[in-house]
């Protein structure tokens, strides 16, 4: 996880968001624990009410589970639910602005798909 965190949004919500990343990515699998939260404030120099409050919207979205004792541990299925939220967030909130500035650009589907493959063939070093 990154340490920088912007004004724009509370902590607590930043790092909610890096955990989320984490899973979506696969950095974090199902059954495997969360930092514990003294070690996250400690790393981070956070309050660990900040972290706490993070963790807990984690468990109220039912993406990660409190096992007494043990920790915060990531739920079985949270990567497919995220991935099912996250995409139609994008497809509602992100696509149509993004639709409208292609338009804008006049670029067509030929034009996008050779972007992409050009852009996919850089990132894998080619």
């Amino acid at each position: 996880m990154s340490a920088e965190w912007n004004d724009n949004s509370p902590i607590y919500r930043q790092l909610k968001a890096k955990v989320v990343g984490m899973i979506l990515d696969g950095a974090l699998q199902p059954g495997e624990a969360l930092p514990s939260v003294r070690q996250v404030a400690a790393d981070y120099q956070l309050n660990p009410i900040t972290v706490s409050r993070a963790y807990q919207e984690l468990v109220d979205d039912a993406l990660v589970e409190k096992r007494r004792g043990l920790g915060m541990y990531v739920l079985e299925g949270a990567r497919d639910k995220l991935l099912a939220s996250e995409r139609e967030r994008f497809l509602r909130e992100e696509w149509p602005a993004l639709l409208e500035h292609i338009t804008r650009l006049g670029l067509d589907l030929d034009q996008l798909l050779q972007a992409s493959r050009q852009a996919g063939s850089e990132g894998d070093g080619a």
